[in-house]
């Protein structure tokens, strides 16, 4: 049962992740803040690595008897694929903050719109993921916990800074908010992702 609800989740995560980077991509043709472009990245390749442990783990759960080995060794490529994409997504963050042009930033409201669901509906999966993980631990699902915690911090973040920037976009502190915002993320990012890639007790650790 708690296998189902585990895979049932999994697959929320993959349905309501999937129109971010759709919805976040349209809305860089009306603003061109580069916390907004690095948020369609991060989503993008978050989405990818929801998709690949929804499928590992559907393999390892409706397979009665499966092999130890075999069973850890795809949890472990589904948390890689997961702590990947989070060190991906915080690496590009910080080069597109870093070398992105002092320009007008445009209307930032709909990825601001983006930012405030995605920390009402991150932290939902979070608190979801860790229940279920407290209830009978998993990786998979330990992991996701992690991600989608970091997601709404990553969420939070990015709402303060474009909160800032449509209030009073053209304040010259809106670049620095705007940059500063980026980086936070980026190096939130990839911290959590290294922490995710270093190995299983390590994660199975952190509830």
């Amino acid at each position: 049962m708690k296998s189902k609800s585990g895979e049932r989740t999994l697959l929320a995560s993959v349905l309501m992740s999937s129109p971010g980077p759709i919805v976040v991509g349209t809305a860089l043709f009306f603003g061109r803040s580069s916390t907004q472009f690095a948020d369609f990245i991060r989503r993008t390749a978050e989405l990818g690595a929801i998709i690949v442990s929804w499928i590992v783990f559907r393999i390892v759960n409706r397979k009665n008897e499966i092999d130890t080995a075999y069973r850890n060794k795809l949890e472990r490529t589904a948390n890689l694929c997961v702590g990947a994409a989070m060190c991906l997504s915080g690496a590009a963050m910080l080069f597109i903050a870093l070398f992105s042009p002092d320009t007008e930033k445009g209307n930032v409201i709909p990825g601001l719109v983006i930012a405030v669901l995605g920390v009402i509906t991150n932290t939902w999966f979070w608190l979801r993921y860790r229940r279920l993980n407290r209830e009978k631990p998993n990786a998979i699902l330990a992991v996701q916990s992690r991600l989608y915690c970091a997601k709404a911090a990553v969420d939070a973040c990015v709402t303060s800074s474009l909160t800032f920037v449509a209030v009073a976009p053209a304040h010259p502190a809106s670049w620095y908010v705007d940059l500063i915002g980026s980086i936070i993320v980026a190096f939130y990012l990839v911290l959590n992702g290294i922490i995710t890639i270093r190995g299983k007790n390590n994660v199975m650790n952190w509830k």
